[in-house]
């Protein structure tokens, strides 16, 4: 058995070649082989979020704390919450952040193929960002 202890690893800032704003990340854990499981857990500041990327395995997400959007490539932009769970099929191209006011916190959880964990494309603009999620019933 192996306990990895709470603030036993450093966060890290999200660079800046995968993300827009502020990001940190604070590893959980990657599984020794024959293991290919990464997890971590992701908090964007008002207006941070990731690049369009995909992963080979696909991702599971946890929101754990505040309110975020997620769009995958074609759909639409969908509002995600403290509790909520996503999972993005493999080879899936998407994005997740926080909205433009609020925080987002979420662990993130994939495993690897061949070593890769994920396939990183371009930044999401910011008029795509902005779109936002469809509003319900809008006139």
């Amino acid at each position: 058995m192996q306990i990895k202890r709470n603030g036993s690893q450093p966060s890290i800032q999200g660079p800046a070649e995968w993300f827009t704003g502020a990001v940190r990340i604070d590893p959980l854990f990657t599984a020794p082989a024959p293991g290919r499981t990464a997890c971590a857990s992701v908090t964007f500041e008002p207006g941070a979020r990731t690049a369009w990327h995909s992963h080979p395995l696909g991702q599971i997400l946890v929101v754990t704390a505040g309110c975020g959007w997620t769009q995958c490539e074609d759909g639409p932009v969908e509002e995600i919450r403290a509790g909520d769970v996503i999972f993005c099929p493999p080879g899936h191209r998407h994005w997740h952040g926080a909205t433009p006011t609020t925080s987002m916190t979420h662990i993130a959880i994939q495993e690897a193929l061949d070593g890769k964990l994920v396939d990183w494309m371009e930044h999401v603009s910011d008029a795509q960002y902005l779109a936002g999620p469809a509003k319900v019933g809008k006139s």
